[in-house]
């Protein structure tokens, strides 16, 4: 007759059971996550698998008869933007938006036939190119409009609707007007000598970077200056609180905030302000390299794209970006030639012709689309995007 097992014994072949059963989990668990590890380390580092994963397993490239269209007539004398979680279009004074299924949301009467455009989240400014009609837009309401003396050559709003204006053909070579988000302007900056080329306005509302040109002398002579607002509402005259001095015949072309630093863009290099001092980020003229396009309009990464040839039918490009706090680089390789680069807080649209490759401010993929036909352009932001037809827009969810 076999002896009863006591209490003890039954709990500790329980307890046995149990821990075997964890080890068998923990074991599971960790070679789960040693595989997910190793898979993401090649994918991060392996551009032929990565793409390998993004096109058959992650499904990231759309076909254009599978994309959502919305049909445009006329698309010549159309406006095509990219508006919060919308693509919009101008046409007949009439701005129409459409969201990601393709679908009519709101009209608004924008009475503009060429329109300048710049969009900042939820805001977008849409001025009269070389005339005098402006109005700023938040969502699906005109939040003000305005008509100015001289005409507007270049828009800038901030993400909170802070608007800056440069006019020209007045008394002035240049007049700079700053507006808060409710149309009240702060105040005016008025250029005698020089051109202003480019205006930006700090995501904290601080501060009113702007890029000028003297061409009066023998050569160009680019200035980047920052106005305190709240000094500029008090005494004009004494707001400016840094200049910058570039090279002499270094031809300054863009400016853009990237959190509180100054990014600069120069016909031969791009280089960042911060904190009153100035550095050099990349150049944009280099021995044996074809650089065909640059950018700054994002976060915080500048763009550059040199194209390499290898024969007369065999050309492979670099997307170049480079963060401009770090210094640090990535690249994204495409095969051919690229036709046109849009550029909107961390993504980038690479259009090659009859396909488009979205990606990220660090060289991953977000998307790739591929056409039938040549792409007539692209209109896009951080959320959406439009690839431009003749006679339609496609619609892509990024």
């Amino acid at each position: 007759m076999k002896p009863k097992k006591d209490n003890v014994t039954y709990i500790n072949d329980f307890n046995k059971k149990i821990n075997k059963k964890k080890l068998i989990i923990a074991g599971i668990l960790g070679a789960i996550i040693l595989i997910w590890l190793i898979c993401f380390i090649i994918y991060a580092f392996n551009a032929q698998f990565r793409m390998f994963c993004d096109i058959y397993i992650f499904r990231k490239e759309i076909e254009e008869n599978n994309a959502t269209q919305v049909k445009i007539s006329d698309i010549n004398v159309s406006n095509v933007f990219a508006f919060s979680n919308y693509i919009a279009v101008i046409k007949d004074n009439v701005m129409t938006k459409y969201n990601s299924a393709g679908n009519e949301e709101s009209t608004l009467k924008i009475e503009i036939t060429k329109p300048l455009i710049d969009t900042n989240g939820n805001y977008a400014a849409i001025a009269e190119k070389l005339g005098q009609k402006i109005y700023l837009v938040k969502n699906n309401e005109i939040v003000w409009e305005n008509t100015l003396s001289g005409n507007i050559s270049t828009v800038d709003v901030n993400e909170n609707g802070y608007v800056s204006v440069i006019l020209s053909e007045t008394s002035y070579k240049s007049v700079i007007i700053l507006y808060d988000e409710n149309g009240n302007e702060l105040f005016k900056t008025y250029l005698s000598n020089t051109i202003a080329i480019s205006s930006e306005i700090s995501s904290d509302n601080k501060y009113l970077s702007f890029a000028e040109v003297n061409t009066s002398g023998t050569l160009i002579q680019s200035n980047i200056k920052i106005i305190s607002i709240e000094k500029a509402k008090q005494t004009p005259s004494d707001a400016v609180i840094y200049t910058y001095k570039a090279n002499e015949n270094s031809l300054v072309t863009n400016i853009k905030y990237h959190k509180n630093r100054l990014v600069c863009m120069y016909e031969d290099s791009i280089q960042e302000i911060d904190n009153n001092e100035n550095k050099e980020v990349t150049l944009l003229k280099e021995n044996n390299k074809k650089i065909t396009f640059a950018d700054i309009n994002l976060f915080d990464t500048a763009l550059k794209i040199v194209e390499n040839n290898e024969g007369l039918f065999n050309t492979k490009t670099e997307v170049q970006l480079i963060n401009t706090s770090s210094l640090k680089s990535s690249v994204y390789n495409v095969e051919g030639a690229v036709k046109s680069v849009n550029c909107y807080g961390n993504r980038i649209s690479i259009n090659l012709g009859a396909e488009v490759h979205f990606i990220d401010s660090n060289g991953w993929l977000i998307k790739k689309y591929v056409s039938t036909q040549e792409i007539r352009g692209i209109a896009m932001n951080n959320k959406i995007a439009g690839i431009i037809y003749k006679n339609k827009i496609d619609i892509i969810n990024l």
